[in-house]
């Protein structure tokens, strides 16, 4: 009877305790879910301002993601310290905590490093093309831990920002134009002086090739069964691609039509004979 009678006062004191701390516990559950609609209001209201100003698209998306995680963040903080939580106490928890989840992410501090590096020193931003960690694609977003590439499949690449800070990178959109190196083969019985005016005349015939600086042509090796001519011309960023594709179809098409050859690897097969 006794035990019983320990069992019942128990009770009556959890539950005594557990209505005291009730409306510190729907307070919280108030602020947290009254602060996550904040949030995303917030986080519009970042979009529709960077939308109305005309800021740096790299910029736009690195602080929109950070701010997003940094009110997250204060967020949980103050739901915590309405649960009652001290703020010595606290303070105490998120700096065990923060050395605990520095050594388990470092490689995530790495990235977020990595990300502060990229948004001040800009060696590539959204829209350019670059290659990377061998990948290759269009810079389609930039958070505060990875970089998105679109590649020219259309498929979508994450880079840690990490390895893009120290590795290598290649941007092809840094500069308004670029060099185009066209190699071709023709054979020792053709003329070459013939051959380079025509590649010269393929480049002045097209629109998306630079006429300055000039498009330059000479014999780059003497091959075992061709005299391989090198062809070197620029042309602006957005038009490279057609650019270099004409000077290939072009060059076939003209060279067939003064009898040109361009040799190509052949198999001779002998029979056998009784």
């Amino acid at each position: 009877m006794e035990e019983f009678w320990n069992l019942e006062q128990q009770l009556e004191k959890a539950l005594s305790l557990f209505l005291g701390y009730l409306p510190k516990l729907i307070l919280a559950i108030v602020i947290f879910v009254v602060g996550l609609w904040v949030i995303r209001l917030i986080n519009k209201l970042v979009h529709k301002f960077f939308e109305r100003k005309d800021y740096d698209e790299t910029l736009e998306s690195f602080l929109q993601s950070f701010i997003n995680i940094a009110l997250k963040v204060l967020l949980v903080v103050a739901v915590v310290t309405e649960l009652g939580v001290q703020s010595s106490t606290l303070i105490a928890m998120v700096g065990a905590a923060g050395l605990a989840i520095g050594l388990a992410l470092q490689g995530s501090l790495a990235n977020f490093a990595g990300g502060v590096l990229i948004l001040l020193f800009k060696p590539f931003k959204v829209g350019d093309w670059i290659s990377a960690q061998g990948m290759e694609g269009s810079v389609k977003q930039i958070t505060i831990f990875s970089t998105k590439l679109n590649t020219f499949g259309n498929q979508v690449a994450i880079i840690p920002n990490g390895q893009l800070s120290n590795g290598s990178i290649v941007n092809y959109n840094m500069e308004n134009t670029r060099r185009d190196k066209f190699d071709v083969g023709i054979g020792y019985g053709s003329n070459i002086k013939e051959a380079k005016e025509i590649l010269l005349q393929v480049c002045a015939d097209s629109p998306d090739i630079l006429k300055e600086p000039i498009p330059e042509v000479y014999v780059g090796e003497l091959g075992d069964s061709s005299v391989n001519l090198t062809l070197r011309f620029w042309a602006k960023n957005d038009v490279f691609w057609p650019a270099h594709f004409y000077v290939i179809e072009e060059t076939k098409s003209r060279f067939d039509q003064v009898g040109i050859e361009i040799p190509f690897p052949q198999r001779v097969v002998h029979g056998a004979t009784e």
